[in-house]
């Protein structure tokens, strides 16, 4: 074997020892290290909305064996959202030749939902305002001063559902005293019935619902081609469902800090004086990032780097 052919053998064995010492060490140090935990918000999964009216009606037509549906919202949020308007009109094709009828009007009507930190919550509130119905041009469903829902929901605390009744209520033209939590119904001859439900609210682990009104209406106007509305009608409704609550991690390094150990720990026997340097070891290697295979690691790195050398020195020797 002459000096050139030992020559490029003995400089690539130290080119590839080098690279493989170099590669092979960050990634072995990257491999052992402690795994990292990712951030997120403990308020997700939360939910909220709110409705300042709602109906569900059915129309039922004068010359037509059909009924016509009404259903139709004002200001219906969900998280995050908010809202601000006082009238709502519908059209009906069969109903007064397809003119819009205004269904509610407000000095006030604002609804919101929120979910943040943790809490959601859902809120609307109705001030002065008028609902009316098709075939009833002039006579209105009901009248309310003010009316507000609101439901809380936060993690880890029992929901919350209120609804209240501020003022006087009107309903087909008769005055009508309700009290929370109870049922009121009210007939006029020649016009219908309207059952009324206040401040009606249900609530469970995680969940809350509060309508501060909600009307079964059965009407039978005989006007303006509508023989009879029936169904459902709901003033300032919220809901929320509350975030799951996640426990926070314990901060890093609380061991080594000082921070109290677990009560199993404290009962176990003392081991001996020798264990003690290791221990001290692992905890230096954990502060830096290391780990319990850093010294294999760094000797393997080290050998290379010998090996790497020494093909060097091989080299140098064959050109001399």
């Amino acid at each position: 074997m002459n000096s050139n052919t030992f020559r490029m053998p003995a400089r690539r064995l130290a080119v590839v020892a080098t690279a493989t010492a170099l590669a092979a060490g960050p990634a072995a140090l990257a491999g052992a290290g402690p795994a990292q935990a990712t951030g997120g918000d403990q308020g997700r999964g939360g939910s909220a909305d709110a409705v300042v009216l709602r109906t569900g009606l059915d129309v039922s037509l004068l010359n037509k064996t059909v009924n016509v549906p009404l259903k139709v919202a004002l200001n219906e949020v969900r998280a995050p959202g908010s809202a601000e308007k006082t009238a709502l009109t519908a059209r009906l094709d069969a109903v007064d030749g397809g003119k819009p009828f205004s269904v509610l009007r407000a000095d006030v009507a604002t609804a919101k939902a929120t979910v943040r930190g943790g809490r959601a919550e859902g809120h609307s509130t109705i001030a002065r305002a008028e609902v009316h119905v098709p075939g009833l041009p002039l006579l209105s469903l009901i009248e309310v001063e003010q009316v507000t829902s609101k439901a809380v929901c936060e993690a880890g605390k029992r929901p919350v559902a209120e609804a209240n009744l501020l003022g006087g209520v009107t309903v087909l033209g008769k005055k009508v005293t309700l009290t929370a939590g109870q049922t009121a119904e009210v007939k006029v001859p020649g016009v219908g019935e309207v059952r009324l439900d206040l401040s009606k609210t249900r609530t469970t682990s995680r969940t809350a619902v509060a309508a501060a009104l909600e009307l079964k209406v059965s009407v039978n106007p005989l006007k303006l081609n509508v023989a009879e509305v029936e169904g459902t009608v709901t003033l300032a409704g919220a809901g929320c469902s509350a975030p799951a609550s996640v426990p926070a991690p314990a901060p890093e390094g609380e061991r080594e800090e000082g921070g109290a150990e677990p009560q199993g720990e404290r009962e176990k026997p003392a081991k001996p004086a020798t264990d003690t340097r290791p221990k001290a070891s692992e905890a230096n290697l954990a502060e830096t990032g290391g780990s319990s295979m850093t010294p294999y690691v760094a000797g393997g790195a080290v050998v290379l780097l010998l090996a790497g050398a020494g093909g060097v020195t091989l080299a140098r020797r064959g050109r001399g």
